[in-house]
């Protein structure tokens, strides 16, 4: 099999994977176009019978009321030193595989990149609900894509196949949390090591013959 490039996982959920995306495409657009972008999201209900079926374990494990206070607090203060405008968003229904397959569908469109800048900005800019289709759909048509396509991507059989793959791939990488750096051997967790990720990327383009 041959050596994958380096890589990085994403969450439209998590604030953290949100200020990682902006500090790698606006400071580093190289690193971010030379990387491999894959999405990390909580399997629903069919998405975890294939998984367990197929012995797939996701690290995923329930917030505890304590961390939850604290993320709150340290979001504010990271975003406030990239003076970055955010809303806490709130999610009554929360179905992530409405936007992270659909993620999916719009990078089959050739439009996966910009599909991510939207989202993000929808989700912690302006608070709007993706686990809405709806939104899915209004993001379609601000991008000139099929919002059709991406409005109903999670209920399409082909798309949740690609879904399962990208699920099975954080597994096989050991990505426990988001978001999360990958170059040859090594690892990085964090918003916080995202340069040594940048760092070790650049050194491994130079290297390249």
């Amino acid at each position: 099999m041959a050596r994958r490039g380096p890589r990085w996982y994403f969450s439209f959920r998590s604030p953290y994977s949100w200020m990682a995306y902006r500090d790698l495409t606006d400071a580093c657009p190289d690193v971010a176009d030379a990387v491999e972008w894959l999405p990390f999201w909580e399997p629903d209900a069919s998405a975890q019978e294939h998984l367990d079926r197929s012995s797939i374990t996701l690290p995923y494990v329930a917030m505890s009321k304590e961390k939850h206070l604290y993320i709150l607090q340290d979001v504010r203060r990271l975003a406030r030193a990239r003076k970055l405008d955010m809303v806490w968003p709130v999610d009554p229904e929360p179905r992530w595989e409405v936007s992270h397959l659909a993620y999916l569908a719009a990078d089959e469109l050739g439009a996966g990149r910009e599909f991510i800048d939207e989202t993000y900005r929808a989700r912690w800019e302006l608070g709007e609900d993706i686990s809405d289709p709806g939104t899915m759909a209004r993001i379609g048509r601000t991008l000139g894509v099929d919002p059709v396509a991406l409005a109903g991507a999670h209920a399409d059989p082909r798309i949740r196949e690609r879904g399962l793959a990208a699920l099975a791939s954080l597994h096989r990488d050991g990505v426990f949390g988001v978001p999360f750096f990958i170059s040859g051997f090594d690892k990085f967790w964090g918003v916080d090591r995202l340069p040594d990720f940048i760092t070790t990327v650049r050194a491994r383009l130079a290297a390249s013959p």
